[in-house]
C-alpha cells in the first residue's frame, strides 16, 4: 500500500480514490532533483467539468492532513500545487526547498519530508486532464463593446488560504481583485504583497474583477500566503 497519501497502482487518469490511510514510508538513500517546469498529462475516465475537478480537489485537500504526515508539509504542497499549475515555476521551487521537500524524481507525485515520511499527490491535484470540460464563455470580456457591470449586491466570499484557515469576506462582483486583498489585509493583517489570488487553477491579477472571473455561489479562492522570512 501507498504512504501517507495514495497507493501504488498504475492508473494515469488519477480517477478513484487517492489514499489509502496505510503507514508512512520510510526514504531510504535516493536523490533529490530539482522540480520539473512539464505539468504531467492525463486524461479523466469521463470528461470533467471545472467544477468537478474543483471540488476534487477540495476534497483531497481537506482531507489529506488527516492521514499520515505532517500538516504544515501538506499546507507547502498545496501551495507548491497552486504556484506549479499557475506557471509560477520559481515560487514552487522555493516551497518546495523552504519545506526542505526531497523529490526523487522531480515531481510532487512522490515526495519526502526531512523525517523520511512519504507525500504522494494525485495527478488531478497538478493539472487539469486533457478533456477538461470548460464552463465559462470563451469570449473574452474586454472584447465585448460595452463593458457588462454586475449589480452592486454584496454577498460572502470564501478565501481560503495556503495557511489552512478559511476566510469569509463580505464582496461584490464589480469589486477588483485589489480591493480584496486591502480587505484581507485589514481583517488578517496580511500584507497586500504577500498575497497571490488563484481561481480554477488561474492567477488572478489585481485589475481583475470578481465578475469576469465567472465565480459561483458557495465556490472558493485561493489564497497563497507568503510572509518573509524573519532576519536572525
Amino acid at each position: 500500500m501507498g504512504g501517507c497519501v495514495g497507493r501504488e497502482r498504475g492508473e494515469s487518469n488519477g480517477q478513484g480514490s487517492s489514499r489509502s490511510g496505510g503507514r508512512a514510508h520510510r526514504k531510504r538513500g535516493g536523490r533529490n532533483e530539482p522540480l520539473k517546469k512539464e505539468k504531467p498529462k492525463w486524461k479523466s475516465e469521463y470528461p470533467m467539468t471545472e467544477g468537478q475537478l474543483r471540488s476534487k480537489r477540495d476534497e483531497f485537500w481537506d482531507t489529506a492532513p488527516a492521514f499520515e504526515g505532517r500538516k504544515e508539509i501538506w499546507d507547502a504542497l498545496k501551495a507548491a500545487a497552486l504556484a506549479l499549475e499557475c506557471n509560477d515555476h520559481d515560487l514552487a521551487q522555493a516551497i518546495v526547498d523552504g519545506a526542505s521537500i526531497t523529490l526523487p524524481h522531480g515531481s510532487l507525485t512522490e515526495c519526502y519530508d526531512e523525517l523520511g515520511n512519504r507525500y504522494q499527490l494525485p495527478v488531478y491535484c497538478l493539472a487539469p486532464p486533457v478533456n477538461l470540460i470548460t464552463e465559462c464563455s470563451e469570449e473574452d470580456p474586454s472584447d465585448s463593446s460595452e463593458p457588462q457591470i454586475a449589480p452592486k449586491k454584496e454577498f460572502q466570499l470564501k478565501v481560503r488560504l495556503s495557511t489552512g484557515k478559511d476566510v469569509r469576506l463580505n464582496v461584490s462582483m464589480t469589486d477588483t481583485i485589489a480591493q480584496l486583498k486591502k480587505q484581507l489585509q485589514a481583517q488578517e493583517n496580511i500584507d497586500v504583497g504577500h498575497q497571490r489570488w488563484f481561481f480554477s487553477g488561474k492567477l488572478l491579477t489585481d485589475k481583475t474583477r470578481l465578475q469576469d472571473t465567472k465565480i459561483q455561489k458557495d465556490f472558493v479562492i485561493q489564497v497563497i500566503v507568503n510572509q518573509p522570512t524573519p532576519n536572525n
